[in-house]
């Protein structure tokens, strides 16, 4: 059989057998989901941004019984243990890391001094000079497709992959608005090696996200999910309850400390893990509306694998 990705970087570079990698999410990223991706050939990443540093420690051991394969560890470096997140990265033996949410300066120079390969999340082409410089091992480019926080600029994917590819030589994975075959290849088209895939396998069996979140989003229509929260930190959320209570907030001219107060705590934790559909934040990428069901992993790789193969032989 023809090989899908020959002589590609970031296959190379994490010894993967396809350059897909599953975005390490909040309340959905656990060891189950990043196992069963590394098993069927890409690359799991377990989201620390919603563990407690022992429960990152817990995930990380079974992820070590449940494949042999690589698989990473997702960090947001605004991650209040960020201190005791790394250490235990370093004594449990993490060869892969994904820091996002920061500047890659903080912390790679300290994961490449034991040994660890790093990939660093952006939202502009700016950005990509400083992680060259910092010494990481490839770059995620995210447009502001994706589900969660996001960059400021609101730059789409398909615009910001060939400006980070002018801008860097680094293996560089598109990310944002990726959840089928036609979307790998376009990406590579537009200068990227790989791809991160979020949403898609945030509604996978596997997530540790709560069914009726799962259904729920897969459900969605075009035009369901929207940036919000610019004051304090942008996030693409799908409308409901919460959602409209924001947006009334920012209408009448809400201040940060107002809308921090009206966030409050655990909004993400309620609507993506406890599955509360009103006053939960719903995190989810656009692509959610090509999405229509639930499936288990290798469902999903089999389907981004025959769509890859038919749209490349269709169109090249």
């Amino acid at each position: 059989m023809e090989k899908l990705f020959p002589d590609n970087s970031v296959s190379k570079l994490f010894n993967i057998e396809y350059p897909l990698i599953q975005g390490g999410m909040v309340w959905c990223s656990g060891w189950k989901l990043a196992s069963a991706v590394s098993n069927n050939g890409g690359l799991g990443l377990l989201g620390s941004g919603s563990m407690y540093p022992e429960v990152l420690r817990e995930h990380i051991q079974k992820m070590k019984k449940a494949t042999t394969r690589p698989w990473g560890v997702n960090v947001p470096l605004l991650y209040p243990d960020i201190d005791a997140i790394m250490k235990i990265i370093v004594e449990e033996d993490v060869k892969i890391v994904f820091t996002s949410a920061g500047s890659p300066a903080k912390w790679t120079g300290f994961l490449k001094e034991h040994g660890i390969q790093v990939a660093h999340v952006i939202a502009n082409s700016r950005f990509a000079k400083k992680c060259e410089d910092a010494g990481v091992d490839a770059i995620v480019a995210e447009g502001f497709e994706a589900g969660g926080h996001e960059g400021r600029e609101e730059t789409t994917t398909f615009s910001l992959i060939p400006l980070v590819r002018r801008m860097t030589s680094l293996p560089l994975i598109a990310a944002g608005g990726i959840g089928s075959g036609q979307h790998i290849l376009a990406a590579r088209a537009l200068g990227a090696d790989g791809v991160q895939i979020g949403s898609r396998f945030a509604l996978s069996e596997e997530s540790s996200a709560h069914q009726a979140f799962k259904e729920h989003a897969a459900a969605a229509k075009e035009g369901d999910t929207m940036l919000t929260l610019k004051q304090l930190a942008p996030v693409r959320l799908m409308k409901n309850h919460f959602f409209k209570l924001i947006e009334q907030a920012q209408l009448r001219g809400a201040s940060a400390e107002e809308l921090k107060e009206l966030l409050g705590r655990g909004r993400a934790k309620k609507g993506i893990f406890e599955g509360d559909l009103d006053e939960g934040e719903l995190e989810i990428g656009q692509v959610s509306a090509l999405i229509e069901e639930v499936k288990p992993v290798n469902e999903i790789f089999d389907a981004l694998l025959a769509e890859y193969r038919e749209t490349k032989k269709r169109i090249l």
